[in-house]
């Protein structure tokens, strides 16, 4: 099969959706890859070391569009990608459709099997594609958190960790998943006081296990959000539901009667935010106010760190990458996790949280695999 890697054109995207290694394990398949010149100059890969690995380098976009079979990309087609959408043409890549109507009619018309990693299941139902990406977003956000904390930066003047004799900031974590996890974990090393809410019990048993007593874990409800956002110096919205628009978990009068300067940062915002006042931003402006309140809404927040998360994005694609590449029909129709992951295809929607966001009916996954 003909792989595409296209370079990415969203906001300072700096990933690429293929490694060299990623590369030599389709080559040696008996693949043809095919990246664009200076796919990978962000995450510190150069076009000799795709060559080097048995790619051909393809100067235009366009081309590697038409020639492949596979796209392979990391973030959704942009307005200016829309033109190279066809339907005899598998897009695997992130796609958060619940969020994006535009993108999800152009699929549509188009007729293209589009795959979003982000609903792509494991057979424990996790979502291994997503894992590592909102492993990355929840570990940055305490660090974007604490900078937009600094007082020239128009924050609180907090320091998280305090120091003897003064307390610690506090951060407030809303949502136990991977995500959530991972930037309690890295606030508590920072030594902040940390307190974590999810409606699951079961998440926040577990995150109470690991912690040994060092951050509350608190069951998510409108009072018990109230009072701690009114108290917070970060806030960390990690609100996830696969594949649909996040639910707006914090209302805009919660955001009013947060402290000025405090932060809030919404991982969420890929999926549509977790709070009323949510809306997306890019790495060139990350940030924008709100009732004296700092919000940081950057859409692809692992993009300011492309050495590490391309390849940790690589790792857990390339083997659904291989299997789709060999046999897409086959694969699609042995592995119920990777059907999860199809959201678009043959004109119609597959997926029914996405379904639901945009007023459409969704269609058998087997039926839509059947027609495409």
């Amino acid at each position: 099969m003909r792989v595409g890697v296209p370079r990415e054109v969203k906001t300072h995207e700096a990933r690429v959706a293929l490694t060299p290694a990623g590369v030599r394990e389709l080559t040696m398949a008996d693949h043809h890859v095919l990246v664009e010149a200076g796919a990978g100059e962000g995450s510190s890969i150069a076009d000799d070391d795709y060559r080097a690995a048995g790619a051909r380098i393809v100067e235009d976009a366009a081309e590697v569009w038409g020639a492949a079979e596979l796209i392979c990309k990391v973030k959704e087609p942009t307005s200016e990608e829309f033109g190279h959408l066809r339907s005899d043409l598998i897009l695997f890549t992130f796609l958060h459709l619940a969020a994006e109507p535009e993108l999800t009619r152009r699929l549509r018309e188009a007729g293209t099997m589009a795959i979003g990693y982000e609903t792509v299941q494991g057979p424990d139902g996790s979502l291994p594609l997503l894992a590592p990406m909102s492993q990355i977003a929840g570990r940055m956000a305490p660090q974007v958190g604490a900078a937009a904390l600094e007082r020239e930066r128009g924050g609180r003047g907090v320091l998280l960790g305090g120091v003897p004799g003064v307390e610690p900031g506090h951060v407030v974590v809303v949502g136990a998943g991977i995500a959530g996890r991972d930037a309690a974990s890295i606030a508590m090393g920072l030594q902040a006081r940390v307190s974590v809410l999810d409606i699951d019990l079961a998440r926040l048993r577990e995150l109470d296990e690991i912690a040994h007593g060092r951050l509350t874990t608190l069951h998510s409800n409108q009072w018990t959000l109230e009072r701690l956002l009114a108290e917070a110096d970060l806030v960390i919205g990690a609100v996830l539901v696969p594949g649909a628009r996040t639910p707006r978990v914090i209302s805009e009068a919660m955001v009013h009667g947060m402290r000025p300067g405090a932060v809030f940062v919404d991982i969420s915002i890929d999926q549509g935010g977790c709070a009323e006042t949510s809306h997306m931003t890019t790495h060139d402006e990350p940030t924008y106010v709100v009732d004296d309140v700092i919000h940081y809404a950057v859409g692809n927040m692992p993009g300011a760190v492309p050495h590490t998360s391309t390849r940790a994005l690589t790792i857990a694609t390339l083997p659904y990458v291989l299997r789709l590449a060999a046999e897409p029909r086959r694969a699609l129709g042995e592995d119920r996790g990777l059907q999860a992951g199809v959201n678009v295809a043959a004109g119609e929607v597959a997926n029914e949280a996405i379904a639901k966001a945009h007023g459409l009916s969704a269609h058998a996954v087997e039926d839509l695999i059947a027609a495409w």
